[in-house]
């Protein structure tokens, strides 16, 4: 019987299946990759707000404590937008006919609230609640990164489930003493006097201790879904 298929035919069928699992293998790849991108994630990617308010010049410029406006965050689970009334605080008195702050003068007289943009925005199937972590020694910036640098508001990090176990499982890193959450500029190099030359990790691990942080109970499901 006369051969059908040239023998060359083996070593195409061999390419095509290796090549098939090579595509399949790379089009995963991308996919990953582009899962955690900022295209997806959104990080990095200054968000347009109703009002172009830059935490730069109010934080890093004038030194306005996040407690200011964000009043809630060491008592709930959430950090509070401010309302109208925060900000009219100093701009009824300066910057009182700026076109930027047109849409702030606009909710003050109506009562209509500003629609802000919301940047950092979980599921509704986790849940973040700022007073803990802000009272066991999270700072702003482990999370938001340093919003004192930025003139509009991006996120710095995926917050996928992955970034958030990296931290419950090794918190020390990310600790430092409650007092200093809200400092954007604090590491111990600062004040070597008093943290004697000790890295983070050795500040973080005793805070571990000291604010009774249980990494099993991080890890647990409940703590983040329930």
């Amino acid at each position: 019987m006369a051969q059908i298929f040239h023998p060359s035919a083996n070593t195409l069928a061999k390419a095509s299946i290796f090549g098939a699992l090579l595509v399949i293998g790379a089009l995963m790849w991308i996919a990953y990759e582009l899962t955690r991108s900022p295209y997806i994630t959104q990080a990095y990617v200054p968000r347009e707000q109703p009002v172009q308010f830059s935490h730069e010049h109010h934080v890093g410029g004038l030194g306005i404590d996040c407690r200011y406006c964000h009043t809630s965050v060491t008592e709930s689970y959430f950090a509070g937008i401010p309302n109208t009334k925060t900000c009219m605080t100093c701009h009824s008195q300066i910057w009182t006919n700026a076109d930027l702050l047109a849409p702030v003068r606009a909710s003050w007289r109506t009562g209509e609230p500003i629609a802000w943009t919301r940047v950092h925005d979980l599921g509704d199937f986790a849940h973040f609640p700022h007073d803990v972590h802000v009272n066991r020694g999270v700072s702003c910036v482990s999370c938001h990164g340093q919003v004192n640098e930025m003139p509009l508001m991006w996120k710095t990090e995926s917050l996928r489930m992955q970034w958030c176990l990296d931290c419950h499982r090794d918190p020390a890193p990310h600790l430092r003493p409650r007092e200093e959450v809200f400092n954007m500029a604090w590491h111990p190099d600062n004040d070597p006097e008093k943290y004697k030359g000790r890295s983070t990790i050795e500040i973080g691990r005793d805070l571990m201790e000291k604010y009774k942080i249980n990494t099993y109970q991080l890890t647990n499901c409940s703590i983040c879904h329930y």
